[in-house]
């Protein structure tokens, strides 16, 4: 069943396009026809296009990645924090800092920087500071909380782009390009489509547009993030049952295992007492064997004796 309709697209507005002496001719397979001077965009094909970008975003949420969400036009800053936020989605609408993505470890660096501010003023050290020191770092805080705020938990490269507005976040779409990234985005009639891995043919300057398809790709999300606690559910379920069932197994074995030292023992215990009393018998020749000798001198001595009168 298809995410969103043409009706639904067509009263959001979806299907105006540029002024005709601003277009991109790249466009033109998504344009259906012109009027009054402006292009007007197949909305049949938005909608497909949405679908299919809403099943592949689906599957990246249910996969544990994270999309990174890039919309810094003062109309739609608002709208994209709302609606991403609720998947816990990063996000960025303020200002694109040049090379967070091909300087990745950088923009880390000074996220961690916000990091251990926080932990200044936790521990008491932020107290002892001066208020010229303390002022300075409020400012620094806040300016990083304002460009990266959004991005805190993005610990490594998010695994797709969402850029709304391909002319404006040119440099995202560079980035995403270089590293590999596949960029979903809506693409208007001025943009050009050919550096995007999934192209939404919409109007990207109208906040009813951008909400409506925002909304059924933050809707994609979620099922994606539900699928995956289901099953991250039912693994632990099917884990818990196996270690009930292997319980009384062990049990089992452990008792086997006991009683076949029960067993193996018994022999030794009767062999050990066998011992002593096959040891006694033999003691006794032992002990009479020196007496022997002592006959045969005292017999030898008065022959001795008889030969030396002799």
């Amino acid at each position: 069943m298809s995410r969103t309709n043409f009706e639904q697209l067509l009263e959001a507005g979806c299907h105006f396009g540029h002024l005709r002496r601003k277009w991109n001719p790249a466009m033109a397979p998504y344009i259906f026809m012109e009027r009054n001077g402006i292009h007007i965009i197949d909305l049949n094909q938005t909608v497909a296009a949405i679908d299919q970008a809403a099943e592949v975003l689906k599957r990246m949420a249910r996969d544990g990645k994270k999309i990174l969400f890039v919309g810094t036009k003062k109309q739609l800053k608002e709208l994209v924090a709302q609606k991403v936020s609720t998947v816990g989605m990063p996000y960025v609408i303020e200002r694109w800092p040049g090379g967070m993505l091909t300087n990745f470890p950088t923009i880390r660096k000074a996220v961690k920087k916000m990091a251990t501010i926080d932990k200044l003023t936790q521990d008491g050290t932020y107290s002892n500071l001066s208020k010229r020191e303390i002022l300075q770092i409020t400012r620094q805080r806040a300016k990083l909380e304002k460009n990266l705020g959004s991005i805190a938990d993005l610990s490594r490269l998010p695994a797709a782009l969402f850029v709304i507005d391909v002319l404006k976040e040119n440099i995202a779409v560079r980035e995403a390009n270089r590293l590999g990234i596949p960029v979903f985005a809506i693409v208007d009639t001025n943009s050009d489509p050919s550096n995007i891995d999934y192209v939404i043919p919409a109007n990207d300057d109208a906040t009813k547009s951008v909400d409506a398809i925002l909304t059924a790709c933050c809707e994609a999300i979620a099922e994606g993030l539900a699928e995956r606690k289901a099953e991250k559910g039912d693994e632990a379920a099917d884990e818990e049952g196996a270690e009930k069932a292997e319980k009384p197994r062990r049990e089992r074995i452990r008792k086997v295992a006991k009683k076949e030292e029960t067993l193996d023992e018994a022999p030794a215990e009767a062999a050990a007492e066998e011992a002593p009393a096959a040891e006694a018998p033999a003691e006794a020749p032992a002990e009479e064997a020196p007496a022997k000798p002592k006959r045969t001198r005292k017999a030898a001595a008065p022959k001795a004796e008889g030969e030396a009168e002799a």
